[in-house]
């Protein structure tokens, strides 16, 4: 028998105080009662049911990603209240519309059959982000002047080649590209800024029926830490785009940070374009014509002088009111406190008149 098969005497006794001041009996929660309560209690045949690593795993939700990326367990949990954001509905609209620019503008570009679909648009993490981009690939810095912020533009390798392969006259091959590793070279980089303008000028062509904006390029970067936009822990709109040119393409995306969208969150939250939430035009068009029917009362001021509160008080019956106005003087029509026009008084088929010859309304 050697010395780990039992415990001392004294380490016994220091156990057994310990569990006594805690409370804890045999048979308590601490042990199987635990385990039976959290689903891992005994079999049928009463031994101990023990989960190996791959259930371990499962339960977390850290599997080897055969679900396609998607997290599941207590991993989902947690990350379900972090990456839940608010819908913006238009913003389908608006890369749907995208979608359509891009065929047409690329097609033109590569003097090829270019297809664009949109994957789907989810909401994540900034961070999280940064962290999933596969390398190499290179990422485009683009500040959008009107909201006074910046969105990120990511192309992925396999698009790269497949863009200067077409672009340069490579032959037609279905074949899996193998990206090098090695730095992209002045021609690559400069056939994708070429590329990278033309899809900036087709996504504010999108937006702009919903609001003015103008997307320029600022700079290209091969590493993701030096395209930090935002903070890690700020939500994004991750929009992925597919490129294909008859079995070559690759992916394209666009993080668009939540606080890019704030300028024009209310309009992103209807539900279709031109949403006005309960607004009548033609009943304003129909108020705004009847209004030029309307009567309004004018008054002609002769005159005016400014006498204290004192003043009016003594005033009497027989009391006399001196004003600075002569034949001469310019009479003011007003509609309540407003100045329309000036003129001077005459008199018109035994009427009282005034010749207008002076106007203070703006039109």
């Amino acid at each position: 028998m050697t010395d780990t098969d039992t415990l001392p005497d004294e380490e016994t006794v220091d156990q057994d105080a310990l569990a006594a001041e805690w409370g804890v009996e045999e048979g308590d929660a601490t042990g199987g009662d635990m385990a039976s309560a959290m689903g891992f209690g005994d079999d049928d045949d009463g031994q101990a049911r023990i989960l190996n690593q791959d259930e371990i795993d499962s339960l977390l939700g850290f599997d080897d990603g055969s679900n396609d990326g998607a997290i599941s367990g207590i991993h989902a949990i947690v990350n379900s209240s972090m990456v839940s954001y608010e819908r913006l509905p238009m913003l389908e609209v608006v890369f749907d519309r995208l979608v359509r620019l891009m065929s047409t503008s690329l097609r033109n570009f590569t003097s090829d059959n270019v297809e664009v679909s949109l994957d789907k648009i989810t909401s994540i993490r900034f961070g999280d982000y940064l962290n999933s981009i596969p390398l190499p690939a290179l990422l485009g810095v683009v500040k959008a002047e009107e909201w006074d912020n910046m969105i990120l533009l990511t192309v992925d390798s396999s698009l790269i080649y497949s863009i200067v392969d077409v672009l340069l006259g490579g032959r037609k091959s279905n074949a899996v590209m193998r990206v090098e590793g090695r730095p992209y070279t002045t021609i690559e980089r400069n056939l994708i800024e070429r590329m990278t303008s033309i899809v900036l000028n087709d996504v504010t062509a999108a937006f702009d029926p919903l609001s003015p904006v103008t997307f320029s390029f600022e700079r290209l970067e091969t590493n993701p830490r030096f395209a930090t936009i935002a903070r890690p822990a700020n939500a994004a709109v991750l929009v992925r785009l597919r490129i294909d040119m008859e079995g070559r393409g690759g992916r394209l995306e666009l993080c668009i940070p939540y606080a890019t969208l704030e300028p024009v969150r209310e309009i992103l939250l209807q539900m279709f374009m031109g949403e006005k939430f309960g607004r009548d035009s033609i009943w304003e068009n129909h108020l705004a014509s009847e209004l030029w029917f309307t009567d309004v009362p004018v008054d002609a001021v002769l005159g005016e002088t400014i006498m204290s509160l004192n003043e009016v008080i003594h005033w009497k019956i027989g009391t006399h009111i001196e004003l600075d106005a002569t034949p001469q003087s310019i009479i003011q029509l007003r509609a309540g406190e407003v100045n329309l026009f000036g003129g001077q008084m005459g008199q018109r088929n035994r009427n009282m008149a005034i010749q207008v010859n002076k106007r203070f309304m703006k039109q």
